[in-house]
């Protein structure tokens, strides 16, 4: 039985582009991972600074105190919640649409409106 030469460079190419296409796949889904592991580290961060804050609030045992911290975790809250949602947004750039990211960004917009008007 004879083969067609043409065939194993073929099969060849083929080979050659589903490694392509895997070295594609890991290098995107570290990118995603770096992403979702700073998100998640900013969110650690925020979640320790709250719980440093109700300490706090505990050790000083005065209403005026307390109320300080509180206002400290006001300017904290804010700052985390833009950074994760950039960093979120810079994950799904290449998969949403300009309306779909400007929907989020409005979204996000109103937010912020609702925290800091008084």
């Amino acid at each position: 039985m004879q083969t067609c030469p043409h065939r194993d460079d073929r099969e060849t190419e083929i080979g050659a582009e589903i490694e392509e296409l895997h070295d594609y796949r890991k290098e995107r889904s570290r990118l995603i991972n770096k992403i979702v592991l700073s998100m998640a580290v900013l969110r650690l961060l925020s979640g320790s600074i709250e719980i440093i804050a109700a300490l706090l609030m505990l050790r000083y045992n005065q209403i005026e105190k307390a109320l300080m911290v509180n206002t400290g975790l006001a300017m904290v809250g804010p700052f985390v919640l833009l950074t994760t949602t950039t960093l979120g947004l810079v994950g799904l750039a290449d998969k949403l649409s300009v309306g779909k990211m400007l929907w989020v960004l409005v979204g996000v917009s109103c937010i912020f409106i609702g925290i800091l008007r008084k």
